[in-house]
């Protein structure tokens, strides 16, 4: 695997991490941290609740990642389109993206309260609703997580052609952090407090400094592909 393929593929892990802490998502990442700790005297149950819930954002994204990406690949016109145009849109993309990001462009979202319902009604499924939590808040795009999925992912999916591994990556990212609660909750709820902490400071940081680093891109590539200016 050549370096710049490890780029791309970092690059949608690390999207799929900041998806999952960036605040709307992160509303219903708490609502199934909530869910899969209710049992925190089975420490084996929170695991395995944990992991059903990253393989259910895992799969959502996989699957719609790769119908997106096959559809635009496979239609000769609209892929000549993406090969010639793609550089020209993202570069404003990514200063969409970056003030998304930066909290420069906001939008009011109900993540908590659609939590808190799919919640009561995972309750019924047992161990399995771990499964169900990750299908639906997967499904359940904020403007923030649908930004990075839609003006990140699917980008750079298209450039390297990736119907599966970049989707792959970027579910893996999404539930990570879930996971790693998951194993805090088995150790103590001492873990957990400190953890949440922990995710609020790295949470400002990554974001300030990717929206940062997105809004650059996006005004170098705008000046490149756009305007000419090198």
């Amino acid at each position: 695997m050549s370096g710049d393929w490890l780029l791309g593929l970092g690059s949608a892990l690390w999207f799929g991490i900041l998806t999952s802490i960036s605040p709307c998502p992160l509303a219903t990442n708490i609502a199934a941290i909530s869910f899969i700790g209710r049992r925190v005297d089975r420490p084996h149950a929170v695991i395995t609740t944990g992991i059903l819930y990253a393989l259910g954002r895992t799969i959502v994204y996989v699957v719609l990642a790769g119908l997106l990406v096959s559809s635009l690949l496979s239609a000769p016109t609209v892929s000549h389109a993406l090969q010639k145009y793609m550089n020209k849109v993202l570069g404003p993309l990514l200063v969409l993206v970056g003030m998304m990001l930066l909290n420069l462009i906001e939008f009011r979202t109900r993540g908590s309260e659609l939590g808190a319902r799919v919640g009561r009604r995972a309750e019924q499924w047992g161990v399995w609703g771990g499964l169900l939590l990750g299908v639906v808040f997967a499904l359940a795009f904020c403007p923030s997580s649908a930004a990075l999925f839609f003006g990140s992912l699917l980008p750079i999916s298209i450039k390297y052609e990736s119907r599966l591994l970049l989707p792959l990556a970027y579910g893996v990212g999404t539930a990570l952090p879930v996971i790693l609660f998951a194993l805090a909750i088995a150790a103590g709820a001492g873990a957990v407090a400190r953890a949440f902490q922990q995710v609020a400071v790295f949470e400002r940081w990554a974001r300030t400094a990717t929206g940062v680093i997105f809004i650059g891109v996006g005004i170098y590539f705008s000046l490149v592909f756009i305007f000419r200016v090198w």
